[in-house]
């Protein structure tokens, strides 16, 4: 029996891939008639080997040429015969054999071998930013001229050229990486795949990643038990009952599925188990060499990108298809080089820093492109003050926030344990391979699309909020924000409470005991997220600031729940060496658990009589985060002005217990003796927080963290989970529910849809994001995923989070817009998950709404304004969605990833001309609308004009977001999973 496996690591056993898979599958394109290629006006092309240059590699030189299956089929029989012969022989070749060359060590022998760049002898590739070399770099090491091609490395190489024309290339990375939100549907899809096969008559274990998988339990632990000793064992123990369900699904998925590494709940954070362990920064796999590159179902994956490793969040049904090994289609980025000098000024910190990169880069724009960053200031930031600028990528708008590796790269890989052998191949390579930054001599200038500088001496102390991550705001300035959003009309920094209102204070029972409660109180501060407990300096610091507290007799108000949640078992190692702990302990901010908390929304529930007086009385009440994220209705239900603010700043302000507050003017508390003490009183210096890191972060608390780790916990061990690599489905489970997704699929794809007298489901202005479409938080006991759950004898006490039923797909179809924040402007108004059924002008929360229009056989659309679908990562909400029969998105512009989930679920995106919007339209969402699309998928081009017409005469064209060929085929198979099946099926015929 499986149970009997212990070891708190599963890993299913790894293999060395060749590299080209001989199941590689074949894209199905649509058929037009084949064109000839351009000829390459580039002077110096590249030269593949002559092994390449067949009349078959000439024919399928480019894998997203016009000719299809179906159109070979139509052809001849000798063709057919021909084109699966060379199929077969394709993926074993390379066209760039000639330039694979020996690493030697430095005492003899060799590393192994690796695709060399310099021995292309292309002086473009000089000039390349280290991001875009690594693209290179798995083009050329993947080209069998079928997947991948010449022509897509020579776009890579003229980089400087292509990227401004959008171009599409193949990416293909050395492994994925998931949690558990996102890893459940994930292992879910694969399985329900895998029954898809069986159905359709092929070969089920075909459904296996092809590629490493790492998937981290950190989403499920939520902070029930807070200020108290026994946190962390009691959270486990609440998060094991509520989740064993799930957690045995991933059990079994981690041996059902070869090539799959499950971390269980209670080892951190993905992204800093990711940083400190699981980052390779060079595979050596059978003796070939090549750059680590990660894509991962979580938006911050971006953090491993402080490591020099590129690595970026993707939809889960995107990260599903490359583990099965076909290649993501991207359009080659642009990259924002970021030139970074100076040093940062006492006591300001790397949080400090991020939110001010994270507003130069959204003020520049940065959507859809890399940043690189470079200058002699990189020798001033420690590799967790780039992992945290990293981590935030998403918070900016980049797909990367890229640092190339240095020599304080290869001293983080030391303190974290990785051997000296592994780091000095890691050195050898990139040296060998120029992808190594040494700024001890003379620096090639590097060719960006365009430039920023910021000298770190500028930064100063800020936090961001109350309801965005890029509206930063300066600490010396808080108290006057603070009021003008009271004043301000409702939005983004607006509350709109009245003058005679603003200062009322509220009198309520705590425990016992009389409290009160105004405007700007703090109700949780949470040092939490990976953005920051990744790093000792913010951590230590925040510790310093507690002891500093405890010695003057500062306390934090009972009512006030605090927590701390650390990315990995390193950081209480060193918090215990430092002695900190405990001064940490003494103001509430006790261990709660290993995982994201409240960054996700996992807050947990604050005291009744504290919420009470918060609803009952409309208080805009505080919560004050470590995190990345401070969307209204994320953080908690009752906390409507959210800031995020450096470790330091969130015990300081739970000391203050109010973000109505002037630090350099106003006391931040009364000391034990009456006197008063500021907030400068208890701030340490750059020098003090130093010293402590220096005594304290040691290389043998991080093998010792990670070793553990694979010994097992008794709660994951004693899991018991059935044999078999088919999953048996259990009609009854409300975690984990068979999805529809493929139960209709046949062979032959459903072609593309346009949308005839679609009904207005929603409409939304802008900034509507992931958590608005599918919240991860809590279930509200009024909502139609209530009714579910409640109509199967679930209690209230046990609906756990969205999040933790995205196994499920009814549940999950329920959840989606049902943010208890989002405005629908169809409500005039009104704030909450509900919507207008047109026809007949019924208020209905939005999934009756949808079910409505189904069973009437009518399509709905969604009209939106810009940045939809911004946020995290969540292929739920493009799921949700077209399980709702939603058709199509018309927005002003969208959030990339969200953008693809969609294409990836079959529904499609379009966005409205320059200038134009619903509002300038006259659009109000009550007509309807119809958007014509042909029949023929090989008649519609990437990002063409489509006309959307209404049933009132109304006219307009938009852009249809179909950004490559490759999207086009997905949508002509009804989504990028059907599209899968199909050619791994294909693949044997």
């Amino acid at each position: 029996m499986l149970s009997s496996v212990s070891g708190n690591f599963i890993r299913a056993s790894r293999f060395s891939l060749p590299l080209f898979s001989s199941l590689s599958p074949k894209p199905y394109l649509p058929s037009s008639p084949a064109t000839h290629p351009p000829k390459n006006p580039n002077p110096n092309p590249i030269s593949p080997s002559p092994s390449s240059s067949s009349s078959s590699s000439r024919f399928f030189s480019d894998w997203r040429s016009p000719l299809s299956h179906r159109a070979l089929i139509r052809s001849s029989a000798a063709v057919v015969e021909r084109f699966e012969r060379r199929f077969a022989t394709m993926a074993t070749k390379n066209s760039f054999e000639n330039i694979l060359t020996p690493l030697a060590k430095p005492g003899g022998g060799e590393f192994g071998k690796y695709y060399s760049l310099p021995a292309l002898n292309d002086p473009r590739i000089e000039k390349l930013p280290y991001s875009i070399k690594i693209l290179l770099e798995s083009a050329i090491r993947n080209c069998d001229e079928f997947q991948v091609t010449s022509k897509d490395v020579e776009k890579i190489i003229d980089w400087e050229n292509t990227a401004p024309k959008q171009v599409e290339i193949p990416f293909k990375p050395a492994r994925v990486l998931l949690q558990d939100f996102t890893g459940v549907p994930a292992v879910v899809d694969l399985a329900c795949m895998r029954d898809a096969m069986n159905k359709l008559g092929s070969d089920s274990n075909k459904i296996n990643p092809l590629v490493p998988v790492d998937l981290v339990i950190d989403h499920s632990v939520q902070v029930d038990v807070a200020r108290s000793e026994n946190a962390v064992q009691a959270n486990m123990e609440l998060e094991f009952s509520r989740n064993q369900e799930r957690f045995g699904f991933l059990k079994w998925g981690s041996n059902a599925f070869r090539n799959m590494l499950v971390v269980p709940p209670g080892s951190g954070i993905v992204h800093q188990v990711n940083l400190e362990y699981l980052g390779r920064v060079v595979f050596n796999t059978g003796g070939m060499l090549y750059p680590d590159s990660v894509v991962g179902t979580d938006s911050h994956t971006t953090m491993i990108d402080g490591l020099g490793v590129a690595g970026w969040g993707v939809g889960g049904i995107e990260a599903e298809a490359a583990m099965l090994g076909q290649p993501m289609s991207m359009v080659l980025p642009g990259v924002v080089g970021f030139k970074l000098s100076g040093k940062l000024r006492d006591g300001v910190t790397a949080t400090d820093l991020v939110l001010t990169v994270t507003q130069m880069l959204r003020k520049h724009g940065v959507v859809g492109k890399f940043v690189e960053f470079y200058g002699k200031g990189m020798s001033e930031l420690a590799l967790a003050d780039r992992a945290t600028i990293a981590n935030m990528s998403p918070e900016y708008g980049a797909t990367m926030g890229f640092f190339p590796v240095d020599h304080v790269t290869l001293q983080y890989l030391k303190l974290t344990g990785r051997s000296d052998d592994t780091v000095a191949m890691i050195e050898s390579y990139l040296r060998a391979n120029k992808m190594f930054v040494d700024y001890s001599e003379p620096q090639t200038e590097r060719a960006y699309s365009s430039y920023l500088q910021l000298n770190l001496e500028d930064v100063e102390p800020c936090i961001s909020g109350p309801k965005r991550p890029h509206d930063r705001v300066p600490l010396k300035d808080m108290k006057v924000d603070w009021h003008s959003c009271l004043d301000s009309k409702v939005g983004f920094k607006g509350f709109a409470v009245a003058k005679e209102s603003q200062s009322k204070v509220v009198d309520f029972q705590f425990h016992g005991k009389p409290a009160q409660i105004k405007h700007g109180d703090v109700v949780i501060a949470a040092i939490t997220s990976c953005t920051n407990t990744s790093n000792p300096s913010v951590m230590l610091g925040a510790a310093l600031v507690a002891k500093k507290a405890c010695e003057l007799g500062l306390e934090v108000k009972p009512w006030i729940k605090t927590s701390l949640a650390p990315g990995s078992g390193v950081v209480t190692k060193y918090l215990e060496k430092s002695g900190l702990q405990k001064y940490l302990n003494q103001l509430g901010f006790n261990i709660v658990g290993y995982g994201c908390t409240t960054c996700i929304g996992n807050s947990g529930d604050i005291d009744e009589a504290v919420a009470s007086a918060i609803s009952e009385n409309d208080i805009v009440a505080s919560a004050v985060l470590s995190g990345n994220r401070n969307f209204e209705g994320r953080v908690h239900p009752f906390t409507r002005a959210n800031y995020l603010a450096s470790p330091p700043l969130v015990v300081a302000y739970a000391l203050a217990g109010t973000v109505d507050i002037d630090f350099d003017k106003e006391p931040i508390g009364t000391g034990k003796d009456g006197k008063q003490i500021f907030f400068r009183d208890i701030w340490p210096s750059n020098e003090e927080i130093a010293d402590v890191v220096q005594s304290s972060v040691l290389p043998d608390m991080f093998k010792a963290t990670y070793k553990s780790i694979t010994q097992g916990n008794p709660m994951w061990n004693q899991l018991s989970v059935p044999a078999g690599t088919l999953y048996s489905w259990d009609p009854t489970s409300t975690y984990i529910h068979e999805p529809p997704y493929f139960k209709k699929m046949t062979m032959s794809p459903p072609g593309p849809h346009g949308v005839k007298e679609a009904y207005c489901l929603l409409n939304f202005g802008d900034s509507i994001t992931t958590d608005h479409i599918s919240p991860a938080g809590s279930i509200h006991k009024d909502s139609p995923a209530a009714k579910y759950l409640m109509e199967r004898g679930v209690d209230r006490k046990d609906f756990n989070s969205y999040g933790s039923r995205r196994g499920n797909d009814e549940v999950m179809a329920r959840g989606t817009f049902a943010n208890i924040r989002i405005v629908n402007k169809l409500l005039k108004g009104e704030v909450g998950p509900k919507t207008i059924h047109v026809p007949t002008g019924e208020k209905l929360s939005v999934f009756d709404a949808a079910m409505r229009y189904m069973s009437e056989g009518k399509e709905t659309i969604i009209l939106a304004g810009a940045e939809y679908g911004s946020g995290s990562s969540r292929d739920w909400a493009a799921k949700g969605p077209m399980l709702l029969g939603v058709k199509a998105v018309i927005a002003k512009s969208f959030e990339r990833i969200h953008r693809s989930n969609l294409v990836g679920m079959g529904i499609i995106p379009l966005c409205y001309k320059p200038g134009e919007d619903a509002e300038t339209l006259g659009l109000t969402g009550h007509e309807r609308y119809s958007i014509d699309l042909p029949c023929n998928v090989s008649e519609i081009k990437p990002g063409q004009d489509v006309t959307v017409v209404t049933d009132n005469g109304k006219s307009f064209m938009c852009t249809a977001r179909f950004d490559t060929e490759v999207e086009l085929a997905y949508f002509d198979h009804g989504g990028i999973l059907p599209y899968v099946i199909r050619n791994l099926i294909n693949a044997d015929h």
